[in-house]
């Protein structure tokens, strides 16, 4: 894999957003974000939010309804227990926006932050934290407002902020992992792991993992301290994934590795590149049975857990989103397809797909 060709690829898809945003384009113009619930998909995509039914793959609603050229929606929406959808904009006016998840009806929205919305906020003991481009993380309670002086992290901030309970780990795209005690509102530690760092850290036992260009995945203590616990041959773009005391993760060259944490051992790797499945920059899924990966060339692979496929089909672009898992379905959505979303069982039939209507 081209590394270059991977940054250009992400400006290229910027530039079509911000395209979108003034033509009101279609929503197949830019990757999507995607969460679900027990009841319905919701992807973002270009000018809309939709919210779509796991039954049958039918639209049930859109926000907004009509096209506003300010907004530009493709960061992955959360869920929140006290039953909103948030979501941020690239758009011009930086909003970031409560639904209603049944309804699709707009609770709140606020305009803040100088950048764009590319993270996923984090909801923790009922306050956001919000990270953007401008490399401040935003605290704000759940109706949208300012609980708290934002915090300057510096670097653009890609993705959502993770928590051990009680610590937030944020990365960052200047090779920094933050570590921010909450409750005090203050950077614990700063950690130079000499990589841009894209995606989310992982929650260990006694710290994180954290993949990033530097194509290692590092361990990161709450005290700063931080090892090497195991490399890849290119560019760590996706979160890793930490199930009990393995770790699984994938680089750009389409290699996808699981590690042993107890004694460092690779336990297996399976090299996508002869299959030309190449470049994975969406994280892993693993779920009890498969670990489902999403490639570059339109490829999505299960995997057992010894590292054998067990199914793989080909959607007709690169997905750069990481699969979801919505009760029997996988669910994959594809970049500058004539689709947004494709709903797979366990077994790798396909159940429907979903294509927002112009």
């Amino acid at each position: 894999m081209n590394t270059k060709r991977l940054i250009l690829i992400s400006l290229i898809a910027l530039g079509a957003l911000a395209l979108s945003a003034c033509t009101g384009a279609p929503a197949a113009n830019n990757w999507y974000g995607l969460t679900a619930d027990a009841e319905r998909a919701y992807v973002a995509g270009g000018s809309f939010v939709y919210a779509v039914n796991l039954k049958d793959g039918n639209e049930v609603w859109r926000y907004p309804t009509e096209v506003n050229n300010k907004l530009l929606f493709y960061s992955n929406p959360v869920l929140t227990a006290d039953g909103q959808l948030l979501v941020g904009s690239a758009g011009t006016t930086h909003s970031f926006v409560s639904i209603d998840p049944v309804t699709g009806k707009e609770n709140w929205v606020e305009t803040f932050g100088q950048g764009i919305w590319i993270a996923s906020p984090l909801v923790l003991n009922e306050t956001i934290y919000a990270p953007n481009t401008d490399g401040f993380l935003y605290i704000r309670d759940l109706n949208g407002k300012e609980v708290a002086d934002p915090i300057k992290l510096g670097g653009a901030l890609w993705s959502a902020p993770t928590t051990d309970g009680t610590l937030l780990y944020v990365a960052s795209l200047d090779h920094r992992v933050h570590v921010i005690d909450p409750a005090r509102g203050t950077v614990v530690e700063s950690i130079d792991l000499d990589g841009a760092i894209p995606n989310s850290p992982a929650v260990g036992a006694d710290g994180v993992y954290v993949g990033s260009f530097a194509s290692t995945v590092e361990f990161v203590k709450p005290d700063g301290s931080h090892e090497v616990v195991t490399k890849a041959d290119n560019w760590v773009w996706g979160s890793p994934v930490v199930d009990g005391e393995t770790l699984y993760y994938a680089d750009l060259d389409g290699k996808v590795y699981s590690v042993d944490l107890k004694t460092g051992k690779q336990n297996w790797s399976i090299d996508f590149v002869d299959g030309d499945k190449i470049g994975v920059t969406a994280g892993l899924l693993v779920t009890p049975d498969h670990i489902y990966v999403a490639a570059e060339s339109g490829a999505i692979i299960a995997l057992d857990r010894a590292g054998e496929i067990v199914w793989e089909k080909t959607l007709e672009k690169a997905v750069y989103t990481t699969p979801v898992a919505a009760g029997d379905l996988i669910l994959f959505s594809p970049y500058q397809a004539d689709i947004a979303l494709a709903a797979y069982d366990a077994q790798g039939k396909q159940a429907w797909t979903f294509t927002p209507e112009k």
